[in-house]
């Protein structure tokens, strides 16, 4: 029986291109889990899009002398084409300026409002002496007054965890032009969440098999909330639906607010887009849905903690009551999967400080599987990975040129000239059962690391397999067998066979090369479908228009399970499924890269 699986990925800022940090974290293992879970038959929506409110829009838009506006739908276009091209298969990923986020969000925030978990409160805010323009929380940094850590945020101390305001760091500069800030008096609304003690706790107690990082973190963050402030002393974002509050040009919600929201207003788009306005209900209502959010660990407090608040907010669930909003009672997520950093020489990876590797430029070079594989096999899922040319040449080269790529070829190579088509297995044999048994029972095996988001434990299960097939033929020797083909199609039935469902098992990690097996083995049609870059009018200001990311994934013939292959479809000699990279690259890497040192 089908259910339904909505993919929720944070939404990356609109300030500039993707480097291979951002997408280890959210791109690639929110495709392959996207994708194993179509190819399981259940009904994903995978849903996201490009932040673009805030000040860091501001920031790069005064950098290249264009508008607020200009500057989003620029790396908008940028974000969905790298997008697109590795491979990550959204259903929607739109944008926070649409007509449509903006009506969710004042809807959202409405049903907050009424149910009384919005206070509006004076507060001390950080202002740019230079520009005059309000300081968000996050572009504020100082030495903790907590745990006495240099570099806390103006929001939270990464380090001790503990909520923090920006006035509360002890000297507190701007991470923009390292300039002490000053703090002026202004009005503010307020997300009441110490409203949200007693119902967020329970909720968090029900979620036991979370994966520890995320669990301990949020319950900390839970044993000392305090009002969180959801409005800026800003003129760029979304309007504040209240008759007070309205017609104040610089008085907008603060970018956290809104983008969050954005999994259920990309929801909206999608379905009103599909010709079905309430289509969104079957993963927001149906208690029986699953929920699942990507991102990095730097932003598990708004998923696992405030994204749920709102929810219940709006759902008349909170500590306070109320009733549910325009929207009715909504799901809450069901899994948080969190990765951690990818780093550089042990540093995050960075455009100001040189250390970045544009997605855009590995992916024209090597291809977006290699890539994707790296992530999946070697990532940093549950600690933070340091990423070297050598580790990923030696992981190319080694496990999918010479172990995956060189199984294909042999098979099929050899298949191709002794028969021309995929042989009758006449007179299996114990071995031959044995491999087929351990590629079938590896479906159950990798299915289940990935519906769990073990994303290196269902590559390395993978592999296994491949591993396996190489053993086999080495140890049958087909090419000795030329007295004797009923053997030698016997044993190349098997190596085809275990192939196709290797490929099979592949296909979410690796889903452009697993198109070209696909097709090597004679198959025809889409395998495994790519998402497209479609050009749409806003549904609510028909003036405007922007691209999305979306596709036809229903069309794809990718199932997951073993499937007999097809006796006597053709087969012709194959190209290498992937190159061998230079061992030179493994110590500098490209030209273009950034040095390690």
């Amino acid at each position: 029986m089908s259910s339904s699986v909505l993919t929720a990925v944070a939404w990356p800022y609109a300030n500039g291109p993707r480097h291979i940090g951002h997408v280890s974290g959210i791109g690639v293992p929110s495709d392959v889990f996207s994708r194993y879970q179509r190819m399981a038959g259940n009904r994903v929506l995978m849903v996201s899009g490009s932040d673009e409110h805030g000040t860091p829009i501001l920031v790069q838009a005064d950098k290249e002398g264009l508008t607020p506006q200009q500057t989003a739908d620029k790396y908008h276009r940028v974000i969905g084409e790298d997008l697109r091209d590795l491979g990550v298969t959204y259903d929607m990923y739109t944008r926070t300026t649409s007509g449509n986020h903006y009506q969710v969000v004042q809807e959202f925030f409405l049903a907050l409002y009424r149910n009384g978990y919005i206070l509006p409160r004076t507060t001390t805010g950080a202002v740019s002496p230079s520009t005059g323009r309000t300081l968000p929380d996050r572009y504020v940094e100082g030495t903790c007054p907590i745990c006495s850590y240099d570099g806390a945020r103006g929001d939270q101390c990464d380090n001790c965890g503990n909520q923090l305001d920006a006035a509360d760091l002890i000297k507190p500069v701007s991470r923009i032009n390292g300039e002490t800030p000053k703090f002026v008096e202004t009005e503010h609304l307020f997300l009441d969440l110490p409203a949200f003690s007693h119902s967020l706790a329970d909720w968090l107690g029900t979620k036991t098999d979370w994966r520890p990082n995320v669990l301990n973190f949020t319950r900390n963050l839970v044993d000392d909330m305090r009002p969180r402030p959801i409005t800026r002393d800003l003129d760029w974002g979304v309007p504040i639906p209240l008759d007070t509050w309205r017609d104040q040009p610089l008085k907008r919600f603060y970018v956290w607010f809104d983008a969050v929201i954005g999994y259920f207003s990309a929801s909206v788009e999608w379905a009103r887009r599909s010709g079905d306005a309430d289509a969104w209900k079957q993963w927001w209502q149906d208690p029986a849905a699953q929920i699942v959010h990507f991102m990095g660990k730097d932003n598990i407090t708004f998923h696992a903690q405030i994204w749920p608040a709102l929810l219940l907010g709006q759902n008349g669930a909170g500590d306070k009551g109320g009733e549910a909003g325009a929207y009715g009672k909504l799901n809450l997520p069901t899994e948080i999967a969190s990765s951690e950093f990818l780093t550089m020489s042990g540093s995050k990876f960075s455009t100001s400080r040189g250390t970045v590797i544009y997605l855009r430029d590995f992916v024209k070079e090597f291809g977006p599987d290699a890539l994707r594989y790296f992530i999946s096999a070697a990532g940093p899922e549950t600690q933070d990975v340091d990423f070297t040319w050598e580790e990923f040449v030696r992981r190319t080269n080694f496990e999918l040129a010479n172990e995956w790529g060189n199984l294909v070829n042999r098979a099929v190579s050899m298949a191709a000239k002794n028969v021309g088509a995929v042989p009758e297995a006449r007179a299996p044999q114990a071995a031959d059962e044995e491999l087929k048994a351990t590629a079938k029972a590896a479906f159950d095996v990798v299915g289940e690391h990935l519906k769990r988001s073990r994303f290196r434990a269902g590559a390395a299960e993978a592999m296994r397999v491949v591993g396996a097939a190489n053993k086999y033929i080495s140890d049958e020797e087909p090419w000795k067998r030329k007295d004797d083909p009923e053997r030698r199609d016997t044993i190349l039935h098997t190596a085809l066979q275990v192939v196709s469902d290797a490929n099979t098992l592949l296909t979410p990690f690796l889903p452009h090369s697993a198109q070209k097996v696909h097709e090597l083995l004679g198959g025809t049609g889409v395998w495994a479908a790519q998402p497209e870059l479609r050009e749409v009018e806003d549904l609510d200001d028909p003036s405007r228009s922007y691209p999305i990311i979306t596709g036809d994934y229903a069309q794809e013939k990718a199932e997951w399970k073993s499937v007999p292959i097809e006796i006597g479809r053709p087969l012709a000699k194959p190209s290498p499924l992937f190159a061998k990279l230079d061992a030179e690259l493994g110590e500098t890497g490209p030209e273009w890269a950034p040095i390690q040192k």
